[in-house]
């Protein structure tokens, strides 16, 4: 298993230090996000079916996946472990969430995003809640590069000098 937490980049420190902040600021927000929703399924199934985007059969199975999806990805993050999949996944799934606010917007649907909270504590999904996504996503994709294409000159093994 390959840690990157110990050795993030061969690069200059300042790029480092970045990317290091950057990864905790990803992984808090994703472990975070999950809290509430590992906490009370049946909440979270409701907001998942108010979107209105996948069919019945699958709102339950992503209501109960998701939250520990995001919770085993915020704590990779977090943890610097498995970064190429977590950063990945995390800009998979940044990519989806906005796409599906920004879909139920030009629907004119007014439904709670879902994204912290089980209960509609947040208001409903309006354009900072896309803006606020896309500037998890510009992480993501930031994290995502840094991992597959700065890292070439890293040492193999894990181990740290």
């Amino acid at each position: 298993m390959t840690s990157y937490a110990c050795c993030p980049t061969d690069i200059s420190r300042t790029p480092s230090r970045v990317f290091i902040v950057l990864r905790l600021f990803l992984g808090a927000v994703f472990i975070y996000a999950s809290y509430d929703k590992i906490l009370h399924p049946q909440a979270f199934a409701q907001a998942v079916y108010n979107y209105r985007i996948l069919p019945d059969a699958l709102v339950n199975l992503t209501a109960l996946v998701l939250p520990w999806l995001e919770l085993i990805l915020g704590l990779c993050l977090a943890a610097g472990f498995w970064l190429p999949g977590a950063t990945m996944i995390s800009t998979g799934l940044l990519m989806i969430f906005i796409g599906s606010l920004a879909f139920n917007r030009m629907r004119g649907l007014d439904i709670s995003c879902g994204c912290f909270a089980t209960q509609n504590v947040e208001g409903p999904a309006d354009l900072w809640t896309v803006v606020r996504d896309l500037i998890f996503l510009a992480v993501s994709i930031y994290l995502t590069l840094v991992v597959f294409f700065f890292r070439s000159g890293q040492k193999q093994g894990g181990n740290c000098p």
